[in-house]
């Protein structure tokens, strides 16, 4: 019994000296943009542009950090009315019926400094798969405006819409099957 005693009193003191921030992007300054090839020659890139992303982490480094993302489907924005409209119909993110994309890491492994590979489920037009993407963290300022501390953070990746049934009636030579996804984001605590 005195042993057990032992073990719960120095887990309780270990994990009381354990604060896990917790940061929130800051919308004005930052972006969740992606890129296909249209018809093999050109790229086409757009935003979502509601979004929220929460990281925690305990560590000053971010290496033990988990990211979760929401993003409103019906945001997109291509700067085309009429092919903003097209994606959010049934032929692609279907907005009206899968309102929201999300993502959650599953696991974040070092490459060295400030670089990471982070694993996690994406969930689009409610099909949820695993990807892996390349984080760079670009480190903490305070921020001269609100004086809080301002974490940046830089995620790419490339993933598949046949993975998610997105456009599957528009073959790769019209629009690339590779996605590229790029964010970038300023969070505050």
């Amino acid at each position: 019994m005195k042993k057990v005693a032992i073990i719960l009193s120095v887990f309780f003191l270990a994990t009381a000296f354990t604060t896990v921030a917790v940061w929130k992007n800051d919308k004005a300054h930052s972006q969740l943009a992606f890129t296909v090839t249209h018809l093999g020659v050109s790229d086409v890139s757009g935003t979502f542009n509601d979004f929220d992303v929460e990281v925690k982490s305990s560590k000053p480094d971010f290496r033990d950090a988990s990211f979760t993302l929401s993003a409103k489907t019906a945001s997109i924005d291509t700067r085309i009315e009429m092919r903003d409209n097209h994606l959010k119909s049934a032929d692609f993110f279907d907005a009206a019926k899968y309102p929201e994309i999300a993502f959650k890491s599953t696991g974040i492994k070092s490459l060295g400094k400030n670089k990471y590979k982070l694993s996690g489920d994406l969930t689009l037009k409610g099909i949820t798969k695993p990807v892996v993407l390349d984080l760079v963290y670009r480190g903490i300022i305070e921020n001269p405006m609100s004086k809080k501390p301002t974490a940046g953070f830089q995620l790419s990746g490339i993933i598949k819409r046949s993975d998610f049934a997105l456009g599957t009636g528009f073959p790769a030579p019209m629009i690339s099957d590779e996605v590229v996804i790029k964010a970038d984001g300023e969070f505050a605590q």
